[in-house]
């Protein structure tokens, strides 16, 4: 599992604490957001929320997840959340299964489940089983919201599972679209 700090927005993406606890942070922007890429997502966000004092955000979609807690807000597809971060719905294995575009640093777009990147590995779709009762109408529909997402200005690629590729992202997920 992977989670990233994008630190010109104070935004946690997926949260992990660090191997360095959250003093990690001391010296450092603190975070001002925690967002979900889907409900599975919420991992360490109660330990940021409470060290930062800080709302957890997850897609409306998902919002259902949290109903007995914890407090989570919930955004829209389309939603800045933070400067330079817009949120995209790819939807196909899950309602709320979200692309965050990141407009800072070359740019980059951060997955949910929709795509990842095996440690070492190349650009795939998670495993069947994980798909539901339809894998293959699944993996049509995220090729479909995943040749929208290449529109938008981003180089490089950071998943929630999975080995980030900075630098090269939206050739390599153009390749991947077109299903090389």
């Amino acid at each position: 599992m992977d989670s990233y700090y994008i630190e010109p927005a104070r935004v946690v993406v997926d949260p992990m604490v660090p191997r360095e606890g959250l003093e990690w942070f001391e010296g450092r922007e603190t975070p001002r957001q925690v967002v979900l890429t889907n409900r599975h997502h919420l991992r360490h966000s109660e330990r940021y929320a409470k060290a930062f004092d800080c709302p957890i955000r997850c897609s409306e979609a998902g919002l259902h997840e949290f109903e007995h807690g914890p407090k989570v807000d919930g955004f829209a597809s389309g939603e800045e959340l933070a400067p330079g971060i817009t949120a995209h719905q790819l939807g196909a294995i899950c309602p709320d299964d979200t692309a965050l575009h990141i407009r800072t640093g070359g740019g980059a777009l951060a997955f949910a489940d929709g795509l990842v990147r095996p440690r070492g590995g190349g650009l795939t779709f998670v495993p069947g089983f994980l798909m539901g009762a339809d894998p293959s109408a699944v993996r049509v529909g995220l090729r479909e919201s995943l040749r929208g997402l290449l529109d938008l200005d981003f180089d490089s690629l950071l998943f929630a599972h999975g080995e980030p590729l900075i630098g090269g992202g939206k050739a390599a997920m153009s390749k991947f679209v077109a299903g090389g």
